[in-house]
């Protein structure tokens, strides 16, 4: 299973490039991030009913696997939440395939709708926190908040894509376990690989992420 379920990340991986989902230049993708080589859409997915159903079907085999260890790495959940706008695709997806019921943390007022949660919820529920792409973890540690302002517990984030800039460790000193489907060093590997791209950018690419992860293993936050 194992090895199946590594080609299908691969498989994913190279999807989100074919939809132009992975993208190279100069970008700025936080205040984390400014001048990033890479810029990471998995949003895209959403073009693509087959990408979007093996990405849920990846993030079920990921949370199944851990919930069966000897010393499971994921604590029991009722619901899911996305985290806007991103994760809330992804957390709809995972839903419907495993028919969990869906809460929506609105953590900003928009239209008509007030900072809050939409769905139906106890407060006591376990919740996992989903999202597409992270970064530093700044919205998925916003969602947490407004989730337990709620009532509700959570634990666990599932994100698609960790860009590895330090959210796994700033995510786990706030009390939360990170999962992860792809890694960015692991889909720079494939994309060069395949010849996606050139050495040189994935040198730039390479030289980039080891940077921020240095940055990140000395930062207090």
């Amino acid at each position: 299973m194992a090895k199946e379920q590594s080609l299908d990340n691969l498989w994913l991986a190279q999807i989100l490039f074919d939809l132009g989902g992975v993208q190279f230049g100069d970008f700025t993708v936080s205040e984390s991030a400014v001048s990033s080589p890479v810029f990471v859409n998995p949003k895209v997915l959403i073009s693509n009913p087959t990408a979007l159903r093996v990405a849920s079907k990846l993030m079920q085999q990921e949370v199944s696997l851990a919930q069966s260890l000897r010393r499971p790495r994921v604590h029991p959940f009722t619901l899911v939440a996305g985290v806007p706008v991103g994760g809330l695709l992804l957390a709809t997806a995972y839903a419907v395939e495993t028919n969990t019921p869906l809460i929506y943390a609105r953590i900003r007022p928009e239209g008509t709708g007030k900072r809050g949660i939409e769905g139906r919820f106890t407060r006591g529920d376990s919740v996992l926190i989903i999202d597409d792409l992270i970064t530093r973890g700044s919205s998925v540690l916003e969602t947490a908040a407004l989730l337990e302002e709620n009532g509700l517990q959570a634990k666990d984030v599932l994100v698609l894509v960790d860009r590895e800039h330090g959210a796994q460790e700033r995510l786990r000193r706030h009390g939360y376990n990170l999962m992860s489907i792809l890694k960015l060093d692991v889909m720079l590997n494939h994309y060069m690989s395949k010849g996606l791209i050139s050495e040189e950018t994935y040198r730039t690419c390479a030289e980039y992420l080891r940077g921020k992860q240095g940055e990140n293993h000395t930062s207090p936050l």
